[in-house]
């Protein structure tokens, strides 16, 4: 019988993170357990510029982006779906006990979810149908914590949603720790606001209780767990962890000394998050703890960045546009990027009113699928507010009556480290403590073909050869 298996998915974290963390914290489980672990460095052929929500769906389907074509959240992916299916969705056709917890593109809830272990969709999921039922009321809080997080971290609180959740959450495995680190977070943010920041980390952390919960209940062969919280970290505070690598770094030493703690606290809930794993394997060494980023980050730019351009009510944007409310509906997507669809009929007045929208005497950037799907690029930095700096079909027009608003950059960055094409693949397995030294390089499209291997199922012959991945 093939070996169960945990992935657990940590968004862009490249070696060179974890590498500085072992080495602070050589007591740390990622320290004790990597030279115990099969080591990989992954790399993307992804062919475009490199963006979660696509080089995922590489890793998840065993083909690039110039096979699968998934470029945005919100896309409709019902041909993607039907020609290369996930790899939890291949899985579970074959019989094989899976569960899903929040890897992107996971939305929509299947109509036959109770086929799954567990299912609960990705935090862009437009609704918070999630499997068994009383997830649903942790992801109805979790989607709308992250809309009002999605650029500057709002203080905010919708206390119905929360309330249902908590009327749940001992059910469904949230720990009395956890509620005591919450409880310090916030007595944390009374003392020094700007650490209000860490809030994005704490929704992967009560997160994963969830997961751990579910694991254990139903011990599905398959199951992985997404988790975006060190890379939201790295793309804010590289400058701070690493000023070296900055050719030009426009951010002061007080903000470097704000700042610089910040990946290594996100990487303080990964090695948390490994450690539980970790050691649910120990007492169950059927699993093996499987541990991947489709890519990674490295430094870019040290700008100092007070303000960034949004846009906020999408109505306005396009009423401008001449499509009315009941012609367009709105995608979710992370700011500053806005993704809407528009209705068949208004997709020329769309396009054509884009065209004619110029900031700062640019063409708005846009990108446009079938089904009359758009994806909107904005987050101009530093604008004044008082000058007229957006015209439409030539004539100056105030951003305000676009439905744009310039918004204050709480942590005065914008992305001091991005996407690269390197990331990571471990795999820790009880049964072999002494794995083989090295990282040898495999591509993304390479994992897919290795887990339908593994499960003894035929690999699609628009995959790669399975070989290069062994536990």
């Amino acid at each position: 019988m093939a070996r169960k298996i945990v992935l657990l998915e940590m968004n862009e974290v490249p070696y060179r993170i974890l590498d500085h963390f072992v080495e602070q914290n050589p007591n740390s489980s990622l320290a004790r357990t990597l030279p115990k672990s099969t080591q990989f460095e992954t790399l993307t052929t992804d062919n475009c510029s490199l963006s979660p929500w696509i080089t995922w769906p590489s890793l998840h389907r065993g083909v690039n982006n110039e096979v699968h074509d998934i470029m945005h959240l919100g896309q409709n992916l019902e041909e993607q779906d039907s020609l290369y299916p996930p790899i939890w969705k291949k899985l579970v056709d074959a019989g094989i006990s899976t569960g899903v917890f929040g890897p992107l593109h996971s939305w929509p809830l299947p109509e036959d979810s109770e086929r799954y272990s567990f299912y609960l969709p990705d935090t862009f999921a437009p609704t918070p149908d999630s499997h068994p039922a009383p997830l649903t009321s942790f992801q109805n809080f979790n989607l709308v914590m992250a809309r009002e997080s999605a650029g500057n971290v709002s203080t905010r609180m919708d206390y119905g949603s929360l309330m249902r959740f908590m009327m749940q959450a001992p059910g469904l495995g949230l720990r009395p720790q956890t509620l005591l680190s919450v409880a310090k977070q916030l007595l944390d943010e009374r003392a020094e606001p700007w650490k209000r920041t860490r809030r994005r980390t704490f929704q992967s952390v009560l997160a994963f209780d969830l997961y751990m919960k579910q694991l254990k209940k139903t011990q599905p062969s398959f199951s992985n767990i997404f988790s975006n919280h060190v890379a939201s970290a790295m793309h804010r505070y590289w400058a701070a962890l690493f000023p070296s690598d900055f050719n030009e770094l426009e951010l002061s030493e007080d903000w470097q000394a704000q700042y610089c703690g910040e990946i290594d606290y996100a990487m303080y809930w990964f090695n948390n998050f490994f450690e539980r794993l970790v050691a649910f394997a120990d007492r169950n060494p059927e699993y093996v703890i499987v541990t991947a980023s489709s890519m990674g980050q490295a430094a870019t730019w040290g700008d100092h960045v007070d303000t960034q351009l949004y846009l906020r009510n999408v109505d306005k944007f396009m009423q401008a546009a001449g499509v009315s409310t009941a012609q367009w509906s709105k995608r979710p997507a992370m700011d500053p990027t806005v993704s809407i669809v528009v209705d068949p009929a208004q997709i020329t007045t769309f396009k054509q009113f884009l065209a004619e929208l110029r900031i700062c005497g640019v063409p708005t950037k846009a990108s446009a699928k079938d089904g009359g799907f758009f994806d909107l690029h904005f987050g101009q930095t530093d604008l004044d507010p008082n000058t007229k700096f957006m015209t439409l079909r030539g004539d100056p027009i105030p951003h305000t009556d676009l439905g744009m608003e310039i918004v204050e950059t709480e942590d005065e960055c914008g992305s001091t480290g991005y996407h690269v094409p390197h990331g990571i693949l471990l795999t820790y397995d009880p049964q072999n403590p002494t794995p083989e030294p090295g990282r040898k390089q495999v591509e993304v499209t390479d994992i897919a073909p290795w887990l339908l291997d593994h499960f003894g199922l035929e690999v699609p012959d628009y995959m790669n050869r399975p070989g290069a991945i062994s536990l």
